[in-house]
Parts: C-alpha cells; sequence; structure tokens
C-alpha cells in the first residue's frame, strides 16, 4: 500500500524525545511520507532531528488539540490529492512503540476488508462521562486511525474536518472528533476495524485498563498516560501496569529506557513510582548467580563518622560489598580522623581512604556530602557511591530510632548477595539513578504528612538550581535518614553548587523547614531532573515487617469507614477536608455521648457527601442509599436513639 502518516505532537517544553524518533524510525518502512504537525515551538535541537526522521515539519500554534493538527495535515496534503494514496494514518505522540513489530499489525490488517481502522477502540459507555446523560458512543481511539482511499476521496471526509467545529480543550476533542469519528462514517455505509480486538476483553478501553493483557496479545503499543494517571483509577480498574512492563522485557526488544528519558519530564515521582511499581524486593542471594562480578565501575563509599562508636558497625555493612572500594569519610574533629585512619588502615576490600574534617559542625551529613565532598563528587570519578552516616537518633525513644536505621541500612547493605543484586540493578538499568529505602513509616506521622515544614525551602532551591519537575503534594518521594545509593552524575546540579556553611542550620537546631530536611527532599527530585528513576529498594525481613504494618495501619483506618471502596473512602475524606475537619475541635480521648455542635457539622458533611455522589457517582449512591437513612437518623440533633 501506499501510505502518508500525520503525525501530531505536542510538548509543553518543545522537546521531542528519543521514543518519537524511534516509533518515526520503525514506521518508515510502511509509509512514504511523513508530515510532523507540532502544536507549538520544537527546540532547535529536535528540529535539526526531525529533518532526516521525516518529509515535512508543520509548526502551528497550539490551538484545536489533536483535531486541529490532523485537519492541518490533512490540508497540507490536499483534498484532491488525498486519493493519491491507499492509506493514511493519522498518529499522535500520547503512546510508546511499537512493542512489537508493526509489520505483524500491518500485515493483519491489509487482510481485512474495512474502509477505516485502528489499533485499538473504546466500547460505549452509559451514561456519558463528560455529559453525565446519554451514552458515548463506541469509537476508535484518536491515536491510531488508518483511513483508506474510498473514505479519502469522498465529500463527506472532506466535509467532516471543513464542518468542524472548534475545539477548546480536551472534552471537546472526545465529543466533537474522537467519540464521533466512528460512529459518523459508519452510519454512512463505511465500515472499520480494530487491531486490538475489544471483544476479547470486558473493560471499556482495554489497551489502557487491561494493558497487560493485550500486550500479552502482542498490542504494538503502551499508553504513556498510564505512568502518570490518577493512582486511584488504576486501583479500582485492576490496572496492571508493572506486568505489562515485564512482559515487555521478557518478550519484546522495546528499550524501556526511552519511556523512563521522556516520562520522567511530565510525571508527579510518586504517582510515577506508584503506576510502574519502581520497587525491588532483592533477596540475600545473588539473582545472577555465583558468576563473576559485572563490571560496576568505581565504587565509593561516603560515610560522615560524627559517631567514631559506630564505625565497625558502619564497617560491618560496608564489607557486604562484593568489590573493592573506595572509604571516603567525613567527621568533626582531627582527633576522630586519626581513630578513622587508623581503623581503615586495616580494613580488607578497601582501595583507597580519604577522611576530612569538616569545617563547621552545622547541616551534618548533608553538608558534609555537599560542601566537604563536593570535589569529589562534582565529576564522573565515581560511578556509583553509597552514602551512610552514624545514625543515633537521640531525640527519640531509641527502640524509634534503632527500628529507623535498621530500616536504612538493612535496605541498602543487608548481605553481600543482596549488594551484588543492587549493583547489577544499577548495572543493567541505565536509568537508575538514585536507590532508597521507601518511606519509613512505623513509629513515624510521615504518611500523607513528610513535607512537614519543608516544601517551600525544597521548591526555593529546586528554583536556585534550576530542577523543573512536579513536586508531590503530600508525600514526597526522598531519601529519609538519608542513606542511599546514587550515580553522581544523576546529583550533578546539587553538587555542582558552591553551597555555603551559614546556610544550614547551626547545632543544635537541626529542625524541619531548615537547609538540611529540604535537600533531604530534594534529592530524588534532582535526580529525576536529570532523567533518572530512583528505586525503592528492600530486603526480605524488611517488606515483610513494612508490608504487614502498613497493612494493619490502613484497613484500620478503613474499618472507621462506612463503605470499604476506595475511592469512595477517598472522596469522602476529601469533603471531609474541604469542609475544615469539621469534628476536629470535638474529638476527646474517651468516648462520650455526640454534642449536638457535632451532629451539625456530621449532618452537613453528611449532606454534602451525598449531593456529590448523587451527581457524579449515581449508581455508587444508590446503592449507598440505606447508610445514608441510617446515619440520617443518628446525625438529627434532636435524636433520642441511644450510642450517639
Amino acid at each position: 500500500m501506499r501510505r502518508a502518516a500525520i503525525f501530531f505532537f505536542y510538548d509543553e517544553r518543545g522537546q521531542v524525545d528519543d521514543y518519537i524518533f524511534y516509533l518515526l524510525e520503525k514506521l518508515r518502512p510502511f509509509v512514504e511520507t511523513i508530515i510532523f504537525v507540532s502544536n507549538g515551538a520544537i527546540s532547535k535541537s529536535s528540529e535539526a532531528s526531525l529533518r532526516s526522521a521525516v518529509d515535512e515539519t508543520i509548526i502551528r500554534k497550539n490551538t484545536g488539540f489533536d483535531v486541529g493538527a490532523y485537519r492541518q495535515g490533512l490540508e497540507f496534503i490536499g483534498y484532491d490529492r488525498l486519493g493519491d494514496y491507499d492509506e493514511i494514518l493519522l498518529l499522535n505522540h500520547t503512546f510508546y512503540g511499537p512493542v512489537f513489530p508493526f509489520s505483524e499489525m500491518f500485515s493483519e490488517m491489509e487482510r481485512r476488508d474495512c474502509d477505516f481502522w485502528g489499533i485499538s477502540g473504546h466500547r460505549e459507555m452509559a451514561p456519558n462521562p463528560f455529559t453525565g446523560q446519554g451514552s458515548l458512543a463506541g469509537h476508535l481511539n484518536s491515536h491510531f486511525i488508518a483511513i483508506r482511499r474510498a473514505m479519502l476521496i469522498s465529500i463527506a471526509f472532506r466535509n467532516y474536518w471543513e464542518s468542524m467545529p472548534p475545539i477548546k480543550d480536551y472534552k471537546d476533542s472526545v465529543l466533537i472528533h474522537e467519540s464521533r469519528f466512528t460512529k459518523f462514517f459508519e452510519e454512512l455505509g463505511y465500515t472499520y476495524s480494530i487491531y486490538v480486538e475489544s471483544d476479547l476483553y470486558t473493560s471499556k478501553y482495554p489497551v489502557f485498563i487491561e494493558v497487560d493483557e493485550t500486550i500479552s496479545e502482542r498490542n504494538p503499543i503502551l499508553k504513556r498516560r498510564l505512568f502518570f494517571n490518577d493512582p486511584i483509577f488504576l486501583e479500582q480498574n485492576g490496572t496492571d501496569l508493572p506486568r505489562a512492563l515485564r512482559m515487555i522485557k521478557e518478550t519484546s526488544d522495546y528499550d524501556l529506557n526511552l519511556i523512563w528519558r521522556n516520562v520522567l519530564r511530565s510525571s508527579e515521582l510518586r504517582t510515577l513510582n506508584t503506576n510502574a511499581a519502581l520497587m525491588s524486593v532483592l533477596p540475600d542471594k545473588r539473582i545472577k548467580g555465583d558468576g563473576g562480578a559485572a563490571d560496576y565501575g568505581k565504587i565509593a563509599v561516603c560515610a560522615h563518622i560524627y559517631y567514631t562508636d559506630m564505625l565497625d558497625e558502619i564497617l560491618g555493612l560496608t564489607g557486604n560489598i562484593p568489590v573493592p572500594y573506595d572509604f571516603i569519610a567525613t567527621t568533626n574533629t582531627p582527633e576522630k580522623k586519626v581513630e578513622i585512619e587508623t581503623v581503615l588502615a586495616k580494613r580488607p576490600g578497601v582501595k583507597n581512604v580519604i577522611v576530612r574534617v569538616v569545617e563547621q559542625n552545622r547541616g551534618r551529613d548533608m553538608s558534609s556530602l555537599f560542601i566537604s565532598l563536593r570535589d569529589l563528587l562534582v565529576d564522573d570519578r565515581y560511578d556509583l557511591v553509597c552514602r551512610l552516616h552514624t545514625k543515633k537518633s537521640p531525640q527519640v525513644q531509641s527502640s524509634m530510632g534503632n527500628l529507623f536505621k535498621r530500616h536504612m541500612v538493612d535496605n541498602l547493605l543487608h548481605s553481600r548477595g543482596y549488594v551484588h543484586n543492587v549493583l547489577d540493578m544499577f548495572h543493567d538499568n541505565p536509568s537508575v539513578g538514585l536507590a532508597i529505602p521507601p518511606i519509613f513509616h512505623i513509629s513515624y506521622p510521615t504518611m500523607g504528612f513528610s513535607w512537614f515544614a519543608n516544601k517551600p525551602k525544597v521548591e526555593e532551591t529546586a528554583r536556585l538550581l534550576n530542577i523543573d519537575v512536579k513536586f508531590d503534594e503530600s508525600t514526597p518521594v526522598a531519601a529519609y535518614g538519608t542513606m542511599f545509593w546514587f550515580r553522581p552524575r544523576a546529583l550533578r546540579k546539587m553538587f555542582e553548587h558552591k553551597w555555603k556553611w551559614d546556610e544550614f542550620n547551626a547545632e543544635p537546631d537541626h529542625v524541619d523547614g531548615g537547609f538540611a530536611h529540604a535537600l533531604e527532599r530534594l534529592i530524588a527530585y534532582a535526580v529525576q531532573d536529570a532523567g533518572y528513576t530512583t528505586q525503592h529498594i528492600m530486603c526480605a525481613h524488611q517488606a515483610e515487617h513494612n508490608y504487614t504494618m502498613l497493612e494493619f495501619k490502613l484497613q484500620k483506618l478503613a474499618s472507621f469507614m462506612p463503605s470499604g471502596d476506595f475511592p469512595w473512602q477517598c472522596h469522602l475524606l476529601s469533603e471531609w477536608k474541604k469542609a475544615g475537619y469539621p469534628l476536629g475541635s470535638h474529638v476527646s480521648a474517651t468516648p462520650a455521648p455526640m454534642p449536638t455542635s457535632v451532629k451539625h457539622s456530621l449532618a452537613e458533611l453528611n449532606l454534602a457527601v451525598k449531593s456529590s455522589l448523587m451527581f457524579r457517582a449515581p449508581i455508587l449512591f444508590k446503592a449507598l442509599r440505606p447508610i445514608y437513612r441510617g446515619t440520617r437518623a443518628v446525625l438529627k440533633p434532636n435524636s433520642r436513639r441511644s450510642g450517639g
């Protein structure tokens, strides 16, 4: 077939990433003309690269969404010349691929007798989620549609585009074009086909919701939105993106690094880490077996040794590193320096020893890393570094401090085989720039609140360093406790800046809102800005303890809710928050009859939630009506029912 492709592109920074060039390269054998239409300017480097990848580049204003871009591409070819092609493809930047060769898809679709076709489809939905009434017609997804000659040369096809109303937002794009296109031409007698057959699946949108199952059937595309979509939706629908990624790794030659280099620029880090499950529970035996070590490059341990009585404990852990490494230490007095050097001189496995005394005892492990060791880490002399410090946490109960310390060191250096697996992970996944234990939540009030007073300072510092990423709303991905594995090049911006000692709080005011705690929470976002992922790592026994305690805490909170439906719980609590937490001033440590004022507040909240559900989730509201009847009786101010 003679084919032309109109490729719609948009990026707020005008950057055309490698996944686009790979997609165009793999599309080229099947099309003779590629017209690249960008809604908005593209960078100088991207424009230069596009010259060899496409036949024509059109830069237009960012109006009309994909509809406007497709229309301009068709007009560029000319409606009277569309018949020169057997097929014209309308596709865009909203997917990665081909995960499997396009030859499989084009060979199959050439055998099918139809007037237009798409890679995937969306089934009918009632009510229409955009209007709340009627239905959203079943349709081909507009990210890839092929139109054949009989339809291309029709008056109807030209009229469809020339009579297109203005597209002002995403909703217009779906209602006026995407969900209308298929039905419009089907009603005129044109036939269509779907490569990923929707009838084989039960969800409305299989390539998104059942992504793993469609990948198992060699669906050639992976939707970008899966990585930054609201995790609540993926949880609600059982969407298994991690399985899809494992299947791609095992059955496809698609380079997943193409995905990470792109999606990191536009994702909130915690959402990305959740949706893609960037967590590794590693065993104590090397997964690759007992073969020789890979070439991990130059390895260093950078440790701040304030408490020298913990040096043997630190060295016992670093002894699990299965290859020679440099030991770089900082401390606060010349006497401690001599003590550290004496102990390290006898230590097997350590190649070079560097011990430095910090100029000032402020900022603790953070200032010692980014000021005292800056010259050793700002260049590429080390490929991988393990950051440690002697943590005692005297400000909290010892059981809590020790549990936190074990959470960090066990998950970084638990055993020789475990560390082998960590090093293999970095070696085999060049996109990983930082490996951290997951957020510590046992005995510490971190879940949902771990910005504490630090977010304004983090944002201010990010602007100073030109770190341009989205920060998570409530719980940052962070190297809590500031022990972690990292590639120095992934933190280049933080090492390049020449920090000053007086920017850090003087002792003993090492407090939230201070500079050290801000840098602690900036690390993962600096890594993201540099184009690297953050991987959470855990050893088995830490995963067991953390998961069971986390499960207990979540089920305990859920047990106080009138429904076990997680999205509904989120909505209810969101409404409570918007209402200003009306129970806050009435909560008591001991049970008591419910005061009338509290009943009024709850009644108002009950009405707000009820009204919201009536309009946003009528089916759920109907199911919960008996609960509302019960709560209404309880919440009447003069109710005589016992139990309040």
